[in-house]
Formats: structure tokens, C-alpha cells, sequence
């Protein structure tokens, strides 16, 4: 059978075959459109550490791993502002119980979730370092540090700021060093409330616990500044 040339077929089947192939392209497009995947409630820390053959530390770091790519799903990128922070804190907190010595969780809240232009979300995740701090302030107290800073100099709240400060200075038993148990001080004078920070500098001086020469010599110029 002999064919006919191409450039013989006539012009509206090019035409029905071009606008079938564009069709073809739109609904494949619609199709496979990607979407974000919102953080689920997470299982019990016992199913991940099972999933791992009974290694906590090894879920843990997988689950780092996860948590950190989450906002950057395949063809997917969402901005910090539009994620559920409430399950975040979950996700971060589930990471602690797998392994109590990850620093991955604090750091992450109090360095990078915290960044987002929204205060609800920022304070979540000062108030979920601050607790876990308190949990177990022997590894973890910096990360309190770090979040009366932000709470003072980010979200401008001083209360909540000198409450973090002084839950960090009363960590009893705990060697927090001393321009940390000095927050406290700082606040106050940034607060205004510059007889409060003299009592509690002439207090930390009169009880006589202080032996490091450096910071007895710091209290006494902040109380001759405020003098």
C-alpha cells in the first residue's frame, strides 16, 4: 500500500493532534501537581525505636533527618509561618525521648523555627526549649540562655525574658556560668527596673558564693553604673 506524504495530511488534523497532545500535557500536569504532606500526630516513641531494631539513638537521628527536610518536600517549599508548630513540637519532642543527649531538637527550635515573623510560633518554641531545659538542665541550660536573649531582643517581652533569666539563674546544683546567671541582671536594667537589678547585685555580693575575681569585679562596676 502506498503512502501518502506528510505534508499531504491536511491542516485541521494537525491541528486536532496538536490540541490533543496540548490536552494530553495539561491533564498530565494536573494529575501529578504536587502537594504538601502536613505533619501528622507522631506514634509512640516505642514503635520508632521498634522500626530501628531497638536502637532509640538511630530513630532519633533518622527522625532529624525527616524533620529537617519536611518543609522542602519534592516540588514543594513551605515557609516556616505555614507549618503546624504545635505537631513540630511534638515531632522535636518525640526526637528527646528517642535520645535525651540529641541536641538537635533545642537547637533547632531555638535557632531556626524560632526565626519565623510570627510570635505565637516563636513563643512555642522558647517555651518548649524552656521546659526541656528544666527537664534536664545539666546538658541543656544553654539552650534557656538562648531563649531569654530572643524573647528579650526578638519578640521585645521582657517578663517573659527575666522569667527565663531567673528560672536559669535558680538551676540549683547546675554549673551554669555566671554571664548566664547574669541575664537576669541585664534585664532588669533594660526593664528600667534599676533598684530591683541593685538588690539582687548587692545580694549576689553579700552572700559571698561568688569567688571568680572577673565577675565580682563585672557586679560591682554594673552596681557602680547604676548608682
Amino acid at each position: 500500500m502506498k503512502q501518502r506524504p506528510i505534508h499531504h495530511v491536511p491542516i485541521a488534523v494537525w491541528v486536532l493532534f496538536a490540541l490533543a497532545l496540548l490536552a494530553q500535557l495539561v491533564w498530565h500536569e494536573r494529575q501529578y501537581q504536587p502537594t504538601y504532606q502536613p505533619l501528622t500526630t507522631p506514634l509512640p516513641a516505642s514503635v520508632y525505636s521498634l522500626a530501628t531494631l531497638g536502637d532509640p539513638i538511630l530513630a532519633a537521628r533518622l527522625l532529624d533527618l525527616w524533620l529537617q527536610a519536611h518543609d522542602n518536600q519534592p516540588g514543594v517549599s513551605v515557609p516556616f509561618r505555614e507549618l503546624d508548630y504545635v505537631r513540630l513540637v511534638q515531632w522535636l519532642d518525640l526526637s528527646l525521648q528517642l535520645d535525651p543527649q540529641d541536641n538537635y531538637p533545642l537547637l533547632v527550635a531555638s535557632h531556626v523555627y524560632s526565626q519565623v515573623n510570627d510570635s505565637r510560633r516563636v513563643r512555642i518554641m522558647l517555651d518548649f526549649v524552656a521546659e526541656k531545659t528544666l527537664e534536664q538542665p545539666q546538658t541543656r541550660w544553654r539552650w534557656l540562655a538562648h531563649a531569654a536573649i530572643k524573647a528579650q531582643h526578638q519578640l521585645k517581652d521582657k517578663p517573659l525574658a527575666l522569667r527565663y533569666a531567673n528560672a536559669l539563674a535558680e538551676l540549683a546544683g547546675v554549673e551554669v556560668p555566671y554571664w548566664a546567671r547574669d541575664l537576669r541582671i541585664l534585664i532588669l536594667e533594660d526593664m528600667g527596673e534599676k533598684e530591683a537589678a541593685k538588690i539582687l547585685i548587692g545580694g549576689l555580693l553579700a552572700q559571698g558564693e561568688i569567688s571568680d575575681a572577673a565577675e565580682i569585679r563585672f557586679l560591682e562596676q554594673r552596681l557602680a553604673a547604676l548608682d
